[in-house]
């Protein structure tokens, strides 16, 4: 028997651990579709539909993720599940209907986008006809991301806004408060600065905030990028040195990417990276996440166009090889500039050659299964507007980060905006048992769709939390389930709820399953006394202190009843007086312990009149059957 029940306690656990990892998996394909790295994003997505975990969300999102790596075939397979789907936003049938058209099926697809209309959708029927880049419109089809204001922009030019260890790094030109502003002719704005602040500081970052050390020059200095370390910066900066500026034969001063190092809290030991030349521009400088591939865009001879984006590989010594050109796939015979690398290796740059909404647009690059870049993306509105937006950049969540643009409505001529996607909505709580409050672990979370299908499933952790991700707009119950417990659920709906709220809170109690009887049978141990002796034993104790704990930490509001009892041997008197001894002696341990006397409504002793044997007098039983008689016991009264 008590094989059996290691075998279904190892099952319960080994259950528990695996729906838990499968929130786990679930989290980390968002995080990877947040992040442009579809191909990784779609294999665990395809994990979680073998699991049956959150399924018709997986599914969605696959799908999704096979139309950014432009593979029509596999989308449509995946589609063609998602508009089976009950209430499905109707975008899926626009989706679906581009990717038949993207395998020929034009038949089919025609009717997918008039059910697309008829069901409200609204858009252009001829540029659906004309649009041969199947799912050009997918990213824009949704709205990505969403805009915050931020409070470091100026009436001047403001851009390249970067975090790092809670700190945001970014260029500006604004010289305020200096006693002598040095203009740029072009713009007749100052030249321009690197600043740093902290990242959600209130104070007004005026001059003072510029970066301490030899960065700063009486040029243009920035963008940057910075090591993961902290202690290498590279930046842009105009080709200039102590005599005045270096030029080209033009009398035009290049962009030169420069590296600096941290040393006592000040950036000093400026240097120029040997690939910069007078005679056309290197700069935008990112740094992928191994920080040995520097990224940035140029001007110089035999690129594809007007400037496009290179690396040069950083070597374990710190030397760098030749610059190396991204290729046709990400570089126009236009402008492409203001490389970023996220931390999934994905390549998000501006450019106004790709097909865009207005002048410079950003994009993010989609690669596949050997990291090659295979396509790009438009990231559409309102990351992306008729004027020039650029140096986009990602933080490690991959939910937020910055771009720069100079569209209307902004505070000077370039602008930082601070983005987020809208968060992912889950279903969170706490599983605790209702007698003592306590957290209950391991247990089974099932969640349930407004039809009773189950769709997700995930064990509390050792303090009985859980999470679980769920659509917007939808109707759920979510049960929790455990060993000896009852089974108790809420039902709660996420329609109606704030684009920016991501939490619906649904704590859950569990009833123990016949508490009293489980309690008295498991936990209140029955106690043994030496013949013709009334005093507590060591071992007896020790299960006294159980019973102690028991009532004080575990269940402070449960009541209880003492019962004590003798052998045979004696007289019927002798014994009851006896048995009152021993009832007595256990009472008075248990309140020296700290148990309220309320708490004990009786201690009785019954004498020999309850014998749980057939040792009655004149009969021949050894010592251990008599030992059995010599006992005390407690019987919960009531638990709460």
């Amino acid at each position: 028997m008590k094989l059996k029940n290691y075998i279904i306690i190892g099952l319960i656990l080994i259950m528990g651990s695996e729906a838990y990892a499968q929130q786990g998996r679930q989290r980390r394909a968002d995080t990877l579709f947040n992040k442009f790295s579809f191909v990784k994003a779609a294999e665990v997505y395809k994990d979680l539909i073998r699991n049956n975990y959150n399924k018709d969300y997986a599914t969605r999102q696959l799908a999704d993720c096979y139309a950014y790596l432009r593979n029509p075939a596999m989308a449509s397979r995946y589609y063609k599940r998602v508009v089976e789907q009950d209430e499905v936003p109707i975008d899926y049938y626009y989706s679906y209907a581009q990717s038949l058209r993207g395998i020929k099926k034009y038949k089919e697809s025609r009717e997918w986008f008039q059910r697309f209309k008829d069901s409200g959708g609204v858009t252009n029927t001829e540029s659906f006809e004309k649009d041969l880049d199947f799912m050009a419109h997918v990213f824009s089809a949704k709205k990505q991301y969403f805009l915050k204001r931020t409070r470091i922009n100026s009436r001047f030019s403001d851009f390249g806004a970067i975090e790092h260890n809670g700190k945001i790094y970014f260029t500006s030109a604004r010289d305020e408060g200096v006693s002598v502003k040095r203009l740029y002719g072009w713009n007749e704005q100052p030249f321009l600065d690197i600043y740093v602040t902290e990242k959600g500081s209130r104070r007004k970052v005026d001059h003072s905030f510029k970066l301490k050390g030899d960065i700063n020059s009486i040029y243009h200095d920035g963008p940057v990028t910075i090591t993961n370390d902290g202690k290498t910066m590279y930046f842009s900066r105009n080709a200039a040195n102590r005599f005045g500026k270096e030029t080209d034969k033009k009398g035009v001063s290049q962009m030169s990417i420069y590296k600096a190092t941290l040393k006592d809290s000040i950036w000093t030991n400026v240097e120029k990276l040997p690939f910069s030349n007078n005679n056309y521009s290197v700069q935008h400088p990112a740094l992928n996440k191994e920080n040995n591939r520097l990224y940035f865009s140029s001007d110089m001879p035999g690129g594809e166009g007007g400037s496009d984006i290179y690396y040069v590989d950083i070597n374990p010594d710190e030397t760098l090889g030749e610059p190396q050109n991204l290729g046709k796939v990400v570089n126009t015979k236009d402008t492409e500039g203001t490389p970023f690398m996220n931390n999934e290796g994905i390549l998000f740059f501006s450019s106004d050659g790709h097909f865009g909404l207005g002048l410079l647009d950003v994009f993010g690059t989609i690669s596949n299964e050997n990291g090659e870049i295979t396509d790009v993306v438009n990231l559409g509105i309102p990351v992306n507007s008729e004027k020039d937006d650029f140096s986009f950049t990602m933080n490690e969540d991959g939910l937020t980060g910055y771009f720069s643009s100079n569209r209307r409505g902004g505070r000077g001529s370039d602008d930082i905006y601070e983005y987020y996607r809208k968060p992912l909505l889950n279903v969170r709580g706490q599983v605790v048992d209702a007698i003592n409050t306590k957290p209950v672990p391991n247990s089974k979370i099932k969640l349930v769709d407004a039809d009773g299908n189950e769709i997700a499933y995930v064990a509390t952790d050792k303090d009985g939390f859980y999470e679980i991700n769920i659509d917007r707009n939808k109707d759920y119950k979510i049960v929790a389930s455990q060993n000896k417990y009852i089974d108790d659920y809420r039902e709660f709906s996420s329609k109606n709820i704030s684009s920016i709220e991501s939490v619906i809170v649904a704590n859950l109690i569990l009833n123990p399953v016949q508490k009293v009887e489980v309690l008295a049978s498991l936990a209140l141990n029955t106690i043994y006394f030496d013949f013709n002796k009334h005093n507590i034993r060591e071992d007896a104790k020790k299960e006294l202190d159980k019973i102690v704990k028991l009532m004080n930490e575990d269940y402070p509001e449960m009541v209880i009843r003492i019962e004590s009892h003798t052998d045979s041997r004696g007289t019927l008197s002798y014994n009851d007086r006896l048995s009152i001894d021993r009832a007595n002696s256990t009472y008075a341990y248990l309140i020296s312990k700290g148990i309220d006397p309320s708490r004990i409504t009786e201690h009785k002793g019954f004498g020999e009149r309850r014998l749980t044997n057939g040792c009655e007098d004149g009969a021949k039983c050894e010592d251990k059957d008599h030992q059995l008689n010599r006992r005390t016991q407690f019987i919960v009264v009531k638990m709460e």
